[in-house]
């Protein structure tokens, strides 16, 4: 039992350094920033009025607890604050605290600001949210429960901050990977059990729905006999995606692969958000470990970290 009890603690809180934490922080900056930008001009238009009440209508049926820009608007006009200084206040917000991730600038608050706020805003604006608001909601509740600040933030290296508990580095980035797996392999599985994947009918159609058609559809034509080749890899690579993801002999492969498949997802669709968020948890959670830095300064012995868990 006690065997047992060991090996799941060295599988759960395996020892490990801070790196993919700052990836996973700059990455969701630079994530947080552009989306903020992106809907600099239509933030107001899609976030007020008929269409957010419509949106969380539909959002209370679910749950009255779930976060959403109306609970702040019925406080602003309780307190005489016009709508569209909040609205605007909610987007500088966002977009501050995505700067304040990219540099590591008070990244605790950063991270607990960009995930509220978005979670808000993608709730609220129900209608026009998709995958990537769900991954970036994802990323940015683990970064917030990581131990932060990394080696790399501005908060280590000028004001001078520690994590309280580096131990946990390990877990959460396990946590990370165990739910991509689950993410991939269910996403594989159903494209698995359809012929539109098989056939590559179902590339074809993703490829000419509006408004991801960024390709002429005569082009595509012209390639259609590459539909079920792309299909086909789509499937195996996503099904395959927690077997092979976690051996050392084939995770650069498959990390390489999936992150060229979302690149190819950006180009020819044009869901470059979808596809800057996927490629950063996957850096995230399945770089190796110990890439080079220049400070000479070790953050944490990595032979000492699963003891000290294992005793606690």
């Amino acid at each position: 039992m006690e065997a047992f009890r060991k090996r799941l603690l060295e599988f759960l809180i395996p020892p490990e350094t801070d790196h993919w934490l700052a990836i996973l922080r700059v990455g969701l900056g630079v994530e947080v920033m552009l989306y903020s930008l992106s809907l600099r001009t239509d933030w107001t238009y899609l976030l007020s009025g008929t269409i957010r009440r419509l949106a969380e209508a539909l959002l209370s049926l679910e749950s009255h607890f779930i976060p959403r820009l109306g609970w702040f608007a019925a406080l602003a006009a309780q307190l005489g604050v016009d709508e569209n200084l909040l609205l605007f206040t909610a987007w500088a917000s966002l977009l501050v605290a995505g700067c304040g991730l990219f540099i590591g600038l008070v990244s605790r608050v950063s991270a607990i600001v960009a995930w509220f706020v978005h979670l808000c805003a993608a709730k609220s604006g129900g209608f026009m949210s998709y995958g990537m608001d769900n991954f970036v909601t994802i990323g940015l509740f683990y970064l917030m429960l990581s131990p932060l600040p990394d080696q790399f933030s501005l908060d280590w290296r000028l004001r001078d901050l520690r994590p309280k508990d580096p131990q946990f580095l390990g877990f959460w980035r396990r946590v990370l990977q165990l739910h991509l797996c689950v993410v991939y392999f269910f996403s594989g599985l159903a494209k698995c059990l359809g012929s539109g994947w098989w056939n590559g009918s179902s590339v074809w159609r993703a490829l000419i729905r509006p408004p991801f058609n960024a390709i002429d559809p005569e082009i595509l034509v012209r390639g259609k006999y590459l539909f079920p080749i792309a299909g086909i890899l789509i499937c195996v690579l996503e099904f395959g995606y927690p077997f092979f993801i976690w051996s050392a002999r084939t995770r650069k492969v498959w990390l390489v692969s999936v992150c060229a498949m979302h690149v190819a997802i950006a180009v020819t669709m044009g869901m470059y958000l979808f596809s800057l968020v996927m490629i950063v948890l996957n850096l995230a959670a399945f770089t190796p470990a110990g890439f080079p830095c220049r400070t000479n300064r070790s953050v944490y012995n990595r032979r000492e970290l699963l003891p000290d868990v294992m005793s606690s």
